[in-house]
């Protein structure tokens, strides 16, 4: 079995100024632990609310880390240095704007302010990116929406085979005729 690789980008202009401790890509990092069964291994990345690095970041674990889910945390807000949003649908070949409207509506669930989020997801060539929020507390509710999802999506871009607890989370696979 392929051990997946799935990317991991913190995106924070606090991470440009020296001492900072990503909280938020830890978060995700546990979730997934929490998820997952199967064997994985994080492709781990801090960077600044730059587009051109953005883009860059996530172009390489796309195309040269071979990541089959690259999980964004951060940018995502209406601040004009909120640019993930942007750097996804620049580097993505096609748009799954289903994952953005999930995790909006469940996070109104918590918080009114959820409409001021800009998460969407994309494909592309052989990789699901998705952009999340930056609180860690977000971060956790989002994925439990949207994560039943994204492994059939992998599989049917032909990726590794993610198994999970299904104790802690059930991802959707239609049943074969």
């Amino acid at each position: 079995m392929t051990k997946a690789k799935i990317g991991i980008v913190t995106v924070s202009d606090r991470a440009s100024a020296g001492v900072y401790e990503d909280i938020s890509g830890k978060a995700i990092i546990d979730v997934l632990n929490e998820y997952l069964t199967s064997e994985w291994e994080p492709v781990y990345k801090v960077i600044p609310d730059e587009q051109d690095v953005i883009e860059a970041t996530l172009i390489d674990m796309a195309d040269n880390q071979d990541c089959c889910l690259v999980v964004t945390t951060g940018g995502t807000g209406p601040a004009k240095r909120d640019v993930t949003p942007e750097a996804t649908e620049a580097v993505c070949d096609r748009m799954m704007p289903g994952f953005g409207e999930l995790m909006r509506a469940e996070s109104l669930k918590f918080v009114p302010t959820a409409i001021l989020s800009r998460q969407t997801a994309g494909l592309r060539a052989d990789s699901l990116i998705v952009n999340l929020p930056g609180k860690p507390k977000s971060i956790r509710e989002c994925l439990d929406a949207v994560f039943p999802a994204i492994p059939y999506c992998i599989d049917l871009m032909e990726g590794p085979f993610l198994e999970c607890d299904e104790s802690v989370i059930k991802p959707f696979r239609p049943k074969a005729k």
